[in-house]
């Protein structure tokens, strides 16, 4: 697979340790399959910033955001699905039809190890034009659609996170959701973070944006913040985050942001 498909099986891994604590805030049964050696050893490598807490928080955040907006919805778009197993392990209302786009490579891999998932893969390279291909596969503009982009967009440059989220924008009718993360442009230059940063560039999955301002992006880009948080403040700690929580009117401090969007 890719260089960024593999980062896949290293967040695949902080779910597996998750999921087999005592208190966890889910469970993921197929987490340390889908990471495998690979996943472990990338969690070993890319250890620090509070990374594992981070991804253990934001699972946790997007699968409430997510079964918040199931209900809503006709159709679910895992963009960037990644080793995500939340087709397999939410209890998805039984009308819905689910899609999830990746690269080629990532979807086959993951197809040999879960069989029986109820979604539809589409195979697609998200840099280039991809709207067709899931149309093909039976995606509906006119129904209201759940998007979810977990752990995509601080991988891709600014014009491609502004192209994206317009197309999932302009391919979204009314009562559309969209569930996903970013970081502030801080956080690529967070002196903590140097050692995580620079070993994910050496494994050629450089973090090549971020932004202190997500309402005012996500807004030019046609998504309207419905909630948005920090890991550590309420609805986004679950007793994981040790960390303070820095005022927004704080400039220049690395942040993640978690929210949930509509059009």
């Amino acid at each position: 697979m890719e260089a960024v498909s593999q980062t896949a099986r290293w967040t695949a891994a902080a779910r597996a340790l998750e999921s087999e604590r005592e208190d966890a805030l889910f469970t993921d049964e197929h987490a340390r399959k889908l990471a495998g050696d690979t996943g472990f050893e990338l969690l070993k490598r890319y250890a620090g910033a509070g990374t594992a807490p981070f991804i253990a928080i934001r699972t946790r955040y997007m699968d409430d955001a997510i079964m918040r907006a199931a209900s809503t919805v006709r159709q679910v778009v895992f963009v960037a699905a990644g080793m995500d197993t939340r087709v397999l392990r939410l209890p998805w209302p039984d009308d819905l039809v689910i899609y999830e786009l990746d690269r080629p490579a990532l979807l086959d891999a993951k197809a040999e190890l879960l069989r029986g998932a109820r979604s539809k893969p589409v195979p697609v390279d998200l840099a280039e034009e991809w709207t067709g291909a899931l149309c093909d596969a039976g995606f509906r503009k006119d129904l209201p659609t759940l998007w979810v982009a977990e752990g995509l967009l601080f991988f891709l440059t600014e014009e491609c996170v502004r192209a994206l989220l317009r197309d999932l924008a302009a391919l979204s009718a009314p009562g559309s959701v969209l569930v996903s993360d970013m970081t502030s442009a801080a956080s690529l230059k967070n002196p903590f973070a140097r050692s995580f940063l620079r070993a994910l560039s050496e494994d050629g999955a450089p973090w090549r944006f971020g932004t202190d301002d997500p309402e005012g992006l996500l807004l030019s880009c046609g998504w309207q913040v419905e909630d948005l948080r920090e890991p550590g403040q309420e609805g986004a700690n679950f007793g994981r985050w040790d960390y303070p929580v820095v005022p927004r009117e704080v400039p220049d401090v690395p942040r993640s942001f978690l929210f949930t969007a509509r059009v």
